[in-house]
């Protein structure tokens, strides 16, 4: 009973009635074992187990430069979160933190850098550029990539990037640099340079370029002049447009790596082709002295042109009422244009376009040809021979007169033959002259003679009758000559009706 402490005294009869408590041993070496672990545990994390962190992102650094936890996260030199843990990620280093509420937003677009919080070395920090106002804001648990961190150069880094070899090799690139700007130029380096740096050194042709220095100082303000653009904040919204075009750029690194592949390609094909390069270049100062003539005739020309837009606003303001008075039209035009009426008469177009097609080829191919033919036949045989004139003794004027002036005789003999008619005149038989007619086919009558008495002996006739010409249907007309109508046939012949006696 003298090996422990009693927790109660319940004896009965005790001088003390009033009940006495104390924890037991065990107890009091659980409250032991968590003052002195969890304690320093709470103090040291400043995080209660099994709790969330709140807001936090993550961050992808090529280089941890030996961050730990707990390290502080500031924005513009003021805390407002910790890294809580550290990993790898690949090649990489994972660096997740969180950020109160004083330090949000924290946009997609931000930057984040590992920075000495003592100088040469020691104690770092995570100093974050929270990102332009316009791009979307992290959700918590977002990553920054590697492409938007950075870590401190290192004194050993740069101790390291200056060893001897390196030194000896800054040394002669001085001692390089020296002798191009002195050095003279020989008869044959000097046959591919410009006139006005012939003969000189490097340094002689460089202070010869300050000359221009005067006015490309001028234009180089005005070109910034012109870049802080026409209303407040130009220049800012076209950076922030810059950041996001960089930031999407940065996003698709692979693409970009692409590009680089196919810029390197690129600058081989130019470099293949470095004497026409160079060239070009030679002549680009005076392309650059016409193309300035030429910006200076511009500058003339838009006085003129802004008050040709001045004296254009009154009709663009006419241009609503325009539009408004053209809108029934339109409403007009748009079933006109539909397919039961421009639309239908389209669509037969197109469904009757390849037949006219292919009879307009067949067209050319064989009728245009004949109607040629038929022309040159009625231009070099037809009309000249209408526009000969027939010599005897009735002669009207040109031969096509002959053709119309039968025609009308033609229907004077349709009509009565009293001798009244308006064309046609027939004188009836009788008469001293005794004449006869050779009828040896017997067509008239059977006799093989037929005799008649007329006024006076028949003069002959004009032209004379023979047989048809022959035909020569392999012979084209308009190579044929022109009938002379005038020729021996064209001339009196004797007449079939002989007089006998007076």
């Amino acid at each position: 009973m003298m090996g422990r402490l009693p927790e109660r005294d319940t004896r009965v009869g005790a001088t003390n009635s009033r009940i006495r408590w104390r924890p037991s041993n065990a107890a009091i070496a659980i409250i032991f074992i968590l003052v002195f672990t969890v304690g320093p545990y709470l103090a040291f994390t400043k995080h209660v187990p099994f709790t969330g962190y709140g807001y936090t992102l993550n961050a992808t650094f090529s280089n941890g430069v030996n961050i730990s936890t707990n390290s502080p996260v500031r924005i513009a030199g003021v805390d407002v979160g910790k890294v809580i843990s550290v990993s790898r990620d690949g090649d990489n280093t994972k660096v997740t933190f969180t950020v109160d509420g004083k330090g949000r937003p924290i946009h997609d677009d931000a930057f984040a850098e590992i920075k000495p919080r003592i100088f040469l070395e020691g104690n770092f920090f995570v100093d974050i550029r929270p990102g332009s106002p316009s791009a979307p804001e992290f959700d918590s648990g977002g990553t920054i990539p590697v492409s938007h961190t950075s870590t401190a150069i290192q004194l050993d880094q740069i101790l390291t990037a200056l060893q001897s070899p390196v030194r000896a090799d800054l040394s002669r690139l001085l001692e390089s640099y020296g002798e191009a700007l002195t050095h003279k130029p020989s008869a044959a380096e000097d046959a591919t340079q410009l006139p006005e740096v012939k003969g000189k050194t490097g340094a002689e042709g460089l202070n010869g370029g300050f000359k221009y220095g005067g006015e490309a100082g001028r234009y180089s303000a005005q070109v910034t002049n012109a870049l802080l653009g026409t209303n407040p904040g130009d220049l800012s919204r076209m950076i922030s447009g810059s950041a996001r075009t960089f930031s999407a750029l940065a996003r698709r690194e692979a693409d970009l790596q692409g590009l680089i592949v196919n810029f390197d390609t690129f600058t081989g094909a130019l470099a293949a082709q470095s004497q026409n390069l160079a060239a070009t270049v030679r002549r680009l100062a005076p392309t650059v002295q016409i193309g300035r003539k030429s910006l200076v005739s511009l500058n003339r020309t838009l006085p003129p042109l802004r008050a040709y837009a001045i004296e254009f606003r009154p009709a663009v303001a006419e241009l609503p009422a325009l539009i408004s008075a053209a809108e029934p039209w339109l409403a007009q035009a748009r079933p006109l244009l539909s397919g039961r009426e421009a639309g239908g008469v389209a669509r037969l177009l197109e469904e009757s376009t390849p037949p006219l097609t292919g009879a307009s080829q067949a067209g050319a191919a064989n009728t245009i040809p004949q109607i040629n033919r038929i022309s040159l036949c009625q231009s070099k045989v037809f009309a000249p021979t209408g526009n000969e004139t027939i010599h005897d003794g009735f002669e009207t004027g040109p031969n096509y007169r002959e053709f119309f002036y039968y025609l009308a005789d033609f229907a004077g003999a349709q009509q009565n033959l009293d001798g009244n008619g308006p064309y046609l005149k027939v004188q009836a038989g009788g008469g001293g002259t005794l004449a006869k007619l050779e009828n040896p086919s017997g067509n008239l009558s059977t006799d093989k003679q037929d005799w008649a008495h007329v006024i006076e002996a028949p003069a002959g006739v004009q032209p004379q009758i023979t047989g048809r010409p022959p035909k020569k249907p392999e012979v084209r007309c308009s190579t044929q000559p022109a009938p002379n109508v005038n020729g021996a046939l064209g001339q009196v012949g004797p007449a079939e009706l002989t007089a006998v006696s007076p």
